[in-house]
């Protein structure tokens, strides 16, 4: 087994490397806390990563903004305006008549908007209400608005000055802790300007300053505001490169519509509609262009950290939002099937970019380079269910075959581990075998096998046989018998021992696929290991009462701030609720659909990439994580996913038909979905509080079944 030392970040394609400090890397091996010995120096102290679970931030790919509530940018952390990983400004310092504004509110108006609102009092004063109101309305892309207003009953004669500076630094190194002193600025025209070995930064101001001083980064205007009028002056931030490069990857353009359809959600649960409604709004504020097909749109995993394409979570992305349309389907596949690996010595042909992610502390790591190999797999195959063009999916089918032909080669002593490893050292130095990795690549087989023989291809019988000797062997090795009637392990050791690691990526098991006429593929678990993971899943242990904990409480490492060692990871838990109801465990679905809607109260409809596993106490909210991405790309289309599963649309668009299975026991009362697509076309389903549905709008070419 390679040494933990030896296993890289997960990384982004395309963007810096991942940041120390960041949750889900693999630690560097060293020997920090061991006791000094003779004559060894004492090692400086590690920088802090900032934390950013009371940061505002906004995200309008590829720029985002962040400060604290009050609207301050003080250079501090994450502070600052940044563009293409490089923070454009770090320091926006607003002063009137030389006083900070008292803040009243901070708040995201939307995913790429906030609004900041302080107050100040006039010298002199005598009544206790503050007389003027200072309003900063930010956009991530770099304009900020500041309007003076004066509701008091005499003139406002005083100073504004808004204090600039940056440090031009990479945000890998400021997420790292490390902070450059500023660079020193010049006069240009109504605004500043900061020169780097890289990059430039401009600040330029409407109306223009009265003084300028270049030395202490000072933009002056000299006001009189008259009662009952109001002041404002517009700041535009931008970034200007000194060298040429690689064209760094756009946002969607203006004009450019939304990869999605926009739903309409109406329930007896009004915490529905709102979640549904920001998770999207929150992934449209992480969607690039693909700089070598501009058309092509996908999701940047999370900001602030991850801000570019990792490829495993933009998949899984644009599957969880496939009841909207298959345009961002297609657009993160065909941008990956670019990327993907072609043959060369010690490389495995069709595999996608990804590295390793740290397993907690009771798993292996995980190779997301493997996850994003087979799901690619499943993305096209149930796009392809839901509607997208067959002349599209056949463009995809040599990406496809590639991708199987690396799941070929990658079994070692019969399951499947890390793709990325060469065989030889596959074979030599064998690593744990995930049980949610077996799961992955049993329906990445069985949709092979769909696509291969829907379009002519050879392969799809040998697929359809080489799932079903996985399932055999899985039954047969990974279930571990114990008084509660038996659990599947979460791995097994090389040499065949089961880990005993009890965690959320069981998950996966119950995630068996869009089939064909809307069904589901046969699970890795029979009928009555189902009933038992499922009734797992909701036992204390697990269920936090947010949401599905990634590690047992019982276990002796459980941490509920560890991100793969007790907090709660919303994509999981999404995933959870939808294989639930699928398999019929409806009540269980309910259970873990509540959690997740109760802390999507908490977070104002915009659920963080995870948060703490603590156990749901009354009149206490949950408890935020400070390294959790806001927004994250699956935890949004997570949250989108576990709404639309309970009215059970499953489509099957080459077969003319859907399926709509609704959860019986009706979860959110009676839920209307207005908006959905299937087969390019617009869709809408009502399913009463008795849990029966009614298709009120579909293609005509498309047969109802109703159950």
């Amino acid at each position: 087994m390679r040494p933990p030392q030896a296993m890289p970040a997960e990384s982004v394609v395309g963007a810096p490397p991942r940041p120390v400090g960041r949750p889900d890397q693999v630690p560097p091996a060293g020997p920090a806390g061991a006791p000094l010995g003779p004559g060894r120096a004492a090692a400086p102290p590690r920088p802090q990563p900032p934390a950013v679970h009371h940061a505002v931030i906004c995200v309008n790919a590829p720029a985002m903004a962040a400060s604290g509530p009050d609207g301050q940018l003080r250079g501090h952390g994450l502070h600052g305006f940044y563009r293409n990983g490089v923070r454009v400004l770090a320091r926006m310092e607003l002063r009137l008549g030389g006083m900070e504004p008292l803040p009243l509110q901070g708040t995201l108006t939307s995913t790429a908007q906030a609004r900041f609102l302080g107050a100040v009092r006039l010298p002199g004063d005598l009544d206790p209400d503050p007389a003027l109101t200072v309003e900063r309305l930010r956009h991530a892309d770099g304009v900020e608005t500041v309007l003076v207003r004066n509701t008091g009953p005499r003139p406002a004669r005083l100073p504004l000055e808004i204090a600039l500076g940056t440090d031009l630094g990479p945000v890998a190194e400021i997420a790292a802790g490390h902070r450059q002193p500023d660079l020193p600025g010049q006069v240009q025209s109504a605004g500043l300007r900061w020169t780097g070995p890289v990059h430039s930064a401009v600040v330029s101001a409407q109306p223009s300053p009265h003084a300028v001083l270049a030395g202490a980064g000072v933009l002056r205007w000299d006001l009189e505001v008259q009662p009952g009028t109001r002041w404002s002056v517009e700041l535009h931030t931008a970034l200007e490169s000194a060298t040429g490069g690689p064209r760094p990857p756009g946002g969607r353009g203006a004009g450019v519509p939304l990869p999605w359809s926009e739903p309409e959600v109406r329930s007896d649960d009004t915490r529905a509609a709102p979640l549904v409604s920001r998770s999207l709004d929150a992934l449209g504020g992480l969607l690039f262009a693909d700089p070598d097909r501009p058309t092509d749109l996908y999701p940047a995993s999370g900001a602030p950290w991850r801000f570019g394409l990792a490829p495993a979570d933009a998949l899984w992305a644009a599957r969880l939002t496939l009841p909207l349309g298959t345009r961002l389907a297609a657009g993160t596949l065909r941008a990956l099937a670019r990327r993907q690996q072609l043959a060369a010595p010690g490389r495995t042909e069709g595999l996608l970019p990804g590295a390793l992610r740290h397993g907690g502390p009771e798993l292996p790591p995980t190779c997301t380079a493997t996850e994003a190999t087979l799901l690619f797999v499943t993305v096209l195959a149930e796009a392809w269910r839901w509607g997208l063009p067959p002349a599209e999916v056949a463009e995809l089918l040599p990406a496809v075959e590639r991708a199987l032909a690396a799941l070929r080669e990658g079994l070692v002593d019969g399951f499947v581990t890390d793709l990325s490893r060469p065989a030889e050292e596959r074979s030599a130095h064998p690593v744990a075998a995930r049980a949610e990795v077996q799961a992955q690549a049993h329906r990445a087989a069985l949709h092979g096998a769909e696509l291969l023989e829907a379009f002519g291809r050879p392969g799809a019988a040998e697929w359809t046989g080489w799932a079903a000797a996985l399932r055999g062997r899985f039954r047969e090795r990974f279930w571990v018998d114990d008084l509660s009637g038996g659990r599947p392990a979460a791995g097994l050791a090389p040499g065949g021992q089961p880990l005993p690691a009890v965690a959320s990526s069981l998950v996966h098991l119950l995630d068996t696929g869009l089939a064909v006429d809307g069904g589901r593929h046969e699970s890795l678990l029979d009928r009555d290991q189902t009933r038992l993971l499922a009734q797992r899943l909701v036992a204390p242990e697990l269920d936090s009462g947010w949401g599905l904990r990634t590690l047992s409480a019982k276990s002796p490492r459980f941490n509920p701030l560890g991100h793969r060692g007790g907090a709660v990871r919303v994509h999981e838990t999404a995933l959870a609720v939808a294989g639930l109801a699928e398999a019929g465990h409806e009540n269980e679905a309910g259970t873990l659909m509540e959690g997740l809607l109760a802390a999507s109260a908490h977070f104002e409809g915009r659920l963080p990439e995870m948060y703490a596993g603590e156990q749901r106490t009354s009149g206490c909210p949950p408890v935020p994580h400070p390294a959790a991405c806001r927004p994250a790309a699956v935890s949004a289309a997570g949250a989108v996913h576990a709404v639309f599963a309970l009215a059970g649309v499953r489509p099957d668009v080459p077969g003319g038909r859907v399926l709509v299975r609704p959860a019986s026991t009706a979860p959110l009362g009676e839920l209307e979905l207005t908006g959905l697509r299937v087969a390019g076309e617009p869709f809408s389903v009502r399913v009463s509080r008795i849990g029966v549905a009614m298709v009120e709008e579909a293609s005509t070419d498309l047969q109802l079944v109703a159950r």
